[in-house]
């Protein structure tokens, strides 16, 4: 059960235009302690602002560590990395030994989620990766996508996130615990009204709670549900429950990705559009760019913002961190971001067009589809039959 923490103060930033002078600022006002980890670190106009932004840091002194994903930022500069090390900041990889020609079953275990924590009285959490959103040929930038300041309580479950994995990976690749132990103090106070939770998905004792804690809210919805979601192919627990939710007479929305960005999950989300759109689902699709969000609100007063996308690579087998927000400001808001962007920039998909689709696009989607659940099969901890 998701537990919820009073006096908090959460901020929703929207695209990395919001995300990246927050982040920025943070960093250059920090005096202890600096904690990103994200999935993808590109040695771009995003990523040397940043790396700019740690460096000035760990030479005035900061502890500053940086993870990243072996896979996300595998093609990562390694001048960037030595000019980061160099001026002393912390530098770790998760999982950095992927052989693209071995089958390993942990190659898709990845490090998914995006946060950071800065003198353990600020956090942030979020979708958007250390990267240059306005770099986006082919499409109008932004990318789309959130993330969230965080400041209260609720901080420190975030703080101890992410200090226990970089205590986890140091002691992996060194055989022994470095990380500096001098004591900091989680900043507690109540910085305002909000009641939050902040929910990992791991492969130890979280390997559920962000899924949990979406079908608890869905099952509990009694007018609206809204979901924006860039990879959405759930498992059968997931879409009964957004079925029965739509058959009590709520109304659910779901803003799904127009363009390919991934061939494979493109596809296979698809195959599952009719049984939605039978249940009386709205989809729309967002075609002006391209959407990397993993966000949900629902009866104007819950919502989440994170890195878990709802499909079986997230929920079953990568690193992911959400916040839940149990306020209807926060709510309000976020929706109305939301509605705008299918107001402008989606095409809804109706029934009767998609049940008449071409014969190749239909066979793509189910031969995409059944590639997705060998893979699940293949990689995914025991769960692989909710993905069926």
């Amino acid at each position: 059960m998701t537990e919820f923490i009073e006096g908090n103060r959460i901020t929703l930033l929207k695209s990395g235009a919001e995300y990246f002078p927050a982040l920025e600022a943070a960093c250059d006002a920090a005096r202890r302690e600096i904690h990103i980890e994200t999935y993808i670190f590109e040695d771009d106009v995003a990523g040397r602002r940043i790396g700019a932004a740690l460096e000035r840091a760990a030479r005035r002194g900061v502890a500053a560590h940086l993870l990243v994903d072996g896979y996300g930022s595998r093609g990562l500069n390694r001048a960037l990395i030595a000019d980061l090390q160099g001026a002393g900041v912390k530098f770790l990889v998760y999982r950095p030994d992927i052989a693209p020609l071995r089958f390993q079953r942990h190659r898709l275990r990845r490090m998914h989620r995006k946060l950071a924590v800065i003198d353990a009285r600020v956090a942030f959490v979020g979708g958007i990766n250390i990267i240059d959103d306005m770099h986006t040929p082919g499409h109008t930038p932004p990318r789309f996508d959130y993330a969230v300041q965080v400041e209260g309580p609720v901080l420190e479950g975030i703080h101890a996130a992410a200090k226990r994995l970089w205590a986890l990976l140091e002691f992996m690749h060194f055989g022994q615990d470095r990380h500096d132990r001098s004591p900091i103090e989680v900043d507690r106070k109540a910085r305002g009204g909000q009641r939050a939770a902040f929910v990992v998905r791991d492969n130890l004792r979280h390997r559920r709670d962000i899924e949990e804690a979406y079908l608890a809210a869905i099952a509990a919805a009694r007018s609206e549900i809204l979901i924006a979601n860039a990879y959405f192919f759930p498992g059968h627990s997931f879409r009964r429950t957004l079925m029965d939710a739509a058959a009590r007479g709520v109304r659910v929305m779901l803003l799904l990705q127009g363009r390919v960005e991934y061939v494979l999950l493109h596809y296979a989300s698809r195959a599952l559009y009719g049984v939605f759109l039978d249940a009386g689902i709205e989809i729309h699709e967002y075609h002006k760019s391209f959407l990397h969000a993993k966000v949900a609100v629902i009866d104007r007063s819950w919502a989440t913002v994170g890195s878990s996308n709802i499909d079986p690579f997230s929920l079953l087998l990568a690193r992911e961190a959400n916040l839940v927000v149990k306020d209807a400001a926060f709510a309000a808001d976020l929706r109305r971001h939301l509605v705008a962007a299918m107001t402008d920039g989606a095409r809804e998909v109706k029934r009767e067009i998609w049940a008449h689709q071409p014969l190749p696009r239909r066979a793509a989607t189910w031969l995409a589809y059944g590639v997705a659940r060998l893979l699940t099969g293949a990689f995914a901890y025991g769960r692989a039959r909710e993905f069926t």
